[in-house]
């Protein structure tokens, strides 16, 4: 049978032989409801009732290349049209059908049309063009591009799913921006309401988690840092998945403290294995190692310096290190034999230690104010009662900071000299018993929240000292509790459990 359409490539129009054009008229002849193969390897079906409605439709006369999958389909259609009645053409009934179908095409499609007289170019279609399908049509997106584009298809898309594999130190991590901050980063905080609902629960750890931390950079801040008794630090995806990205385990021993570095690329470690690590976060690779003659408790970044690093352990003194030449710069020495916790007062030219000073003459021990420059003690005068301080932590907009005590209360002092404790103002009703429970402000300053000894989440008004609500979270003693810096309510625990949640 002749060909109904003169090609651009055919040699004549009275081939003996059978030609693409004249195979896929008799399938379809066949089949009816199979037209052509589209573009993307999908198939368009063609109902009869949509072939009897068409009046058999003779053929048009443009001359379209066929290399065009789409156009070749079109004509193809109106080819077996004809071939069923050949001899009942309608011309007007054929473009009436013409137009309906060039009125599925895409945008993009519609661009590729040519005109009548013009022939279609012989090249393949570019990969941009995978967005462009009939209707009713789903392209074919091969699986490395579905991975790139979704990554959390690979769990399911549950965001809850702990099953995405940790990379362990060295093995590289990509950091990447969570869709969920971006609305976030440089707007002002919002009020902050009390979180009730668990979003995530975390429990990759095999020991109990001294400290969390989300990252300080807006932009990484969906990152999380955990330091454990297990000799690990990790660092989680605790906004989008709620699974561990990395595990570093360059200690030997129990990690008491981590810090994120300033610019969120590195982490700050110390633990019991005497060693202090600034680790690479992408890399795993140790840009600064030092070594202390006393196993380390707490640590903190200068915050004027990044360079210059503080930390306090089981020994009287309190040594501050520069990572650029790994070495100790300064010592402060004091008659005590624990530091419990360092807190920088702003702009780094003042710092407080907590001490384990709890003997009958140590009221002038508990709390130390010291000068960062000459080492010199300020104040010993500041906390006169005989329970330690595991932690202070300052206010984000007021000149004041807050201790916590194992007299199961938090205190309030000034953060300007002479660092007067303010006694009509107590947070209290939580147990700590002896646990290093750590406690912090929200970031816009209303709520104070603690964990407890049992377990429990405490959440206490920062102008009335009242406790406004308790969560139970912790099967044990829940250590530490951070809110997110930029996320309104989102709020990070960890216990002595091994268990990180995330709460909103």
């Amino acid at each position: 049978m002749n060909s109904l359409v003169a090609y651009d490539d055919s040699d004549s129009e009275t081939d003996t032989g059978k030609s693409e054009d004249a195979l896929s008229s008799e399938a379809i002849l066949e089949n009816p409801a199979v037209s052509a193969v589209g573009s993307k390897g999908g198939f368009n079906t063609i109902s009869e009732s949509q072939i009897q409605s068409t009046n058999y439709m003779a053929d048009s006369k443009r001359n379209v290349s066929h290399r065009d999958p789409f156009l070749y389909h079109i004509e193809a259609n109106k080819k077996s049209l004809a071939v069923v009645h050949p001899k009942k053409v309608y011309p007007a009934a054929l473009q009436m059908a013409t137009c309906s179908l060039e009125q599925s095409w895409s945008p993009l499609q519609k661009t590729q049309a040519l005109p009548e007289n013009e022939s279609y170019p012989q090249k393949k279609r570019a990969c941009e063009d995978s967005g462009a399908t009939l209707q009713g049509l789903r392209p074919y997106i091969p699986k490395r591009l579905r991975k790139e584009k979704n990554p959390e298809a690979e769990n399911g898309g549950e965001g809850t799913s702990n099953s995405a594999k940790p990379d362990v130190a060295g093995d590289g991590m990509s950091i990447k921006i969570s869709r969920y901050i971006m609305p976030y980063i440089g707007s002002k905080y919002e009020a902050t309401a009390i979180p009730t609902n668990l979003v995530f629960h975390m429990s990759e750890h095999r020991g109990p988690i001294n400290v969390v931390q989300w990252c300080p950079v807006q932009k990484w801040s969906h990152m999380l840092l955990s330091a454990s008794m297990d000799n690990t630090v990790k660092v989680w995806d605790a906004v989008d998945r709620g699974c561990c990205l990395k595990t570093y385990s360059c200690h030997s021993s129990a990690v008491r403290d981590a810090r994120w570095s300033p610019s969120g690329s590195g982490i700050l470690s110390g633990g019991f294995d005497s060693m202090l690590h600034l680790t690479d976060v992408e890399t795993g690779a140790q840009v600064f190692s030092g070594r202390s003659e006393f196993r380390i408790g707490t640590l903190k970044f200068h915050p004027a310096d990044p360079n210059v690093v503080i930390c306090g352990g089981f020994s009287p003194e309190v040594r501050a290190w520069d990572i650029r030449i790994c070495k100790a710069i300064k010592a402060y020495k004091a008659a005590v034999q624990q530091t419990l916790d360092i807190m920088f007062l702003p702009e780094g030219k003042e710092f407080l230690t907590s001490t384990d000073a709890v003997s009958q003459d140590s009221a002038d021990r508990t709390i130390i104010a010291w000068d960062f420059q000459t080492g010199a003690k300020i104040s010993n005068q500041i906390f006169h009662e005989r329970y330690t301080c595991p932690c202070l932590t300052p206010h984000p907009k007021d000149s004041i900071f807050v201790a916590q005590t194992n007299g199961n209360y938090m205190a309030l002092f000034s953060s300007l000299r002479p660092y007067r404790i303010n006694k009509k103002k107590r947070y209290e009703g939580h147990k700590v018993e002896g646990f290093a429970v750590r406690c912090e402000f929200s970031p816009d300053g209303t709520l104070l929240v603690t964990g407890s000894s049992e377990g429990k989440v405490f959440f206490y008004s920062y102008r009335t000292a009242r406790i406004a609500r308790t969560l139970s979270a912790h099967r044990s003693a829940c250590v530490d509790t951070t809110f997110h810096p930029i996320l309104p309510s989102l709020l990070a625990t960890c216990g002595w459990d091994g268990e990180i949640k995330i709460w909103q």
